[in-house]
């Protein structure tokens, strides 16, 4: 080893640590909600992402070597993650040709998209999409996938599926989102590259001083992105809208309908009625997460409810009350303490995307007005539907 490759290493994990110190003033900008929950948890953020940005920047991001890797999970999170989902992705280029195989699963939603690099930390435009419905899948419940720049002379589609790269191509992401989560299964697949070598070059001094430098900037740059986006939501809350209105810069996006978002301020003596009817779709949920774009926690707290877990009105209506106390309510939604957030709602595959309307009030008023919300799930109902969505979890991330 030589005096200069020591210096070189030093000075990246030098510079690397200097970074992270500054991506922590973001959680101290003017605008950020000041409290210690919002604080303590954005600093939680940039320190969860940081395996995130090094599997990205660094462990997994040379298409000659590609590994499927899941993204999320409930400790660790970012940009809106769906309560219900498993993300999963690998890098890819548009010059390769590569073949993906393995047991399909069973979510309810199941969706594949091929993407470009591009302004969000997510990268640009998507320019492949199969949805699991069109997925051609053995009686065995295994699939195979293969992917580059143009078919293969010998593709049996009635075996096989394909989809085209780009010349611009450089990831692919598999999204699952499980309704029933204790009775859908997970994907269990692997990747890779047609004619791949069997030894990945050595790890230097160069690739890691580049490394690390990339993983700090997308730590900074992915909490910084969805910082600046939730202010957007922020100026008028209550009001649902979708990333297309209020953002121009492509992402990978889930096929097959916009989710709808509206920001929240709830103190803790008062509540936030949401009301609207769910349209026919493949899938629907509603997910629920703090200013930084993280949901709740989901393995001990109802922060979420969907097609398979809500129990709708008579009359088709879904009505969630968010309220800092457990009243009982039908479709309840925990805030875990913080007093400002977002909601979202996922209309997959409908005619139509219905908007909630809010109505915010005080315990006292919802209790004089609305009685008849109060009381319905008792403590033993809530611990067992608790249990069930613990094994699902387990399940779905095999911890």
């Amino acid at each position: 080893m030589t005096q200069d490759s020591n210096e070189t290493i030093r000075q990246a994990w030098h510079q690397f640590c200097d970074d992270l110190k500054d991506s922590g003033d973001l959680i101290f900008r003017d605008g950020i909600p000041d409290n210690e929950i919002t604080r303590a948890t954005g600093m939680r953020l940039l320190a969860r992402n940081i395996a995130l940005a090094m599997q990205f920047e660094m462990e997994n991001n040379d298409p000659q070597f590609p590994e499927l890797l899941h993204y999320f999970d409930p400790l660790r999170k970012q940009g809106g993650d769906n309560t219900d989902a498993h993300y999963s992705g690998a890098p890819i280029n548009g010059q390769d040709f590569y073949r993906i195989r393995g047991y399909r699963g069973n979510a309810q939603y199941f969706a594949i998209t091929i993407l470009e690099d591009g302004n969000t930390p997510w990268g640009g435009g998507v320019v492949n999409t199969r949805l699991g419905k069109e997925l051609v899948v053995g009686d065995d419940g295994h699939f195979e996938l293969l992917i580059g720049p143009e078919q293969p002379a010998d593709f049996n589609s009635q075996k096989t599926n394909w989809m085209q790269t780009s010349a611009a191509s450089y990831r692919i992401t598999f999204r699952q989102f499980f309704a029933d989560w204790f009775n859908e299964k997970p994907m269990d697949a692997n990747i890779e590259r047609i004619g791949q070598d069997n030894q990945t070059p050595l790890f230097t001094a160069e690739a890691l001083s580049k490394g690390l430098k990339k993983t700090s900037h997308w730590v900074n740059w992915s909490s910084t992105y969805w910082a600046d986006m939730i202010d957007k939501w922020k100026v008028t809350p209550n009001k649902f809208m979708s990333y297309g209105e209020l953002e121009k810069n492509k992402i990978d996006f889930t096929p097959g309908g916009a989710p709808i978002i509206a920001y929240w301020k709830i103190p803790v003596d008062e509540v936030l009625i949401l009301r609207v009817t769910p349209p026919t779709a493949d899938y629907w949920a509603v997910e629920f997460g703090n200013y930084w774009w993280e949901t709740m926690d989901y393995r001990y707290r109802f922060s979420s409810t969907n097609c398979h877990h809500a129990r709708l009105e008579k009359d088709g209506e879904l009505l969630i009350i968010i309220s800092h106390a457990d009243i009982g309510a039908k479709n309840w939604l925990d805030p875990c303490g913080h007093e400002e957030g977002y909601i979202t709602y996922r209309w997959i595959g409908s005619d139509h995307y219905p908007k909630p309307t809010a109505e915010q009030l005080t315990i006292k008023a919802l209790e004089k007005n609305y009685p008849e919300l109060i009381g319905k799930i008792s403590e033993q109902q809530r611990t067992e539907d608790m249990l069930e969505r613990r094994a699902g979890i387990r399940q779905r991330f095999k911890s």
